[in-house]
């Protein structure tokens, strides 16, 4: 089992990269949270990996933080959830925030990713309880999380429709942290609308 790479980043083209080691260009597919942390092409990186053996491929999968590994690794032990949809919670979602929502059992933050529906929300919330214990720090990140702008209900909406228009997850956290910061005394944060939300984060931005 190949555990981990460092070497020359040789190409980006999400979800690929390549990777080349000791002379040898190893291809890799990886969410984009990682995409987001990596250096620029000629610069060198290690990844964590994890591989996937099928019938007709082998595919290794990269990623910069063990907590990110850890939590696409018990995501392919839940029915119904291969690599694909892995991918997609760890592009459209944080560590933190995919753990809160499964101990809020919150449905409408998980299924406002890309490829995940109503059952496999539902799945994910009874099957990954008791795995996120095996993710490190999943369980302090969520604590922390439901505490914070990114709490189960219209900040974590906003915060989904922020990373679906491409910004990035740290950025679209930062940006919903600004609006609760400066939000009139007789009308705080976490009392917005998801729709004002959205839209004073979205101004943030554009004064940014």
């Amino acid at each position: 089992m190949i555990g981990s790479l460092a070497g020359v980043l040789r190409q980006k083209a999400p979800p690929q990269l390549l990777l080349e080691v000791g002379g040898v260009g190893y291809e890799l597919e990886a969410p984009m949270s990682t995409f987001y942390g990596l250096p620029p092409v000629g610069e060198r990186v290690r990844l964590l990996t994890h591989l996937v053996v099928r019938e007709d491929a082998q595919i290794l999968y990269g990623f910069l933080s063990a907590e990110e590994r850890a939590l696409f690794r018990n995501l392919l032990k839940v029915s119904g959830v291969g690599p694909r949809i892995g991918l997609a919670i760890l592009s459209g979602s944080t560590v933190a925030v995919f753990a809160g929502a499964v101990r809020a059992q919150d449905t409408s933050t998980l299924t406002r990713i890309p490829g995940v529906g109503r059952k496999i929300a539902e799945r994910l919330i009874i099957e990954m309880r008791d795995r996120l214990e095996a993710v490190p720090g999943a369980q302090e990140l969520a604590g922390a999380a439901a505490g914070s702008a990114l709490a189960a209900g219209p900040a974590a909406e906003a915060y989904s429709a922020l990373v679906a228009l491409g910004y990035r997850p740290h950025e679209a956290t930062q940006l919903l942290k600004a609006v609760e910061a400066g939000a009139a005394p007789e009308l705080p944060g976490a009392g917005l609308g998801t729709e004002e939300l959205i839209r004073r984060a979205l101004q943030g931005a554009a004064r940014s």
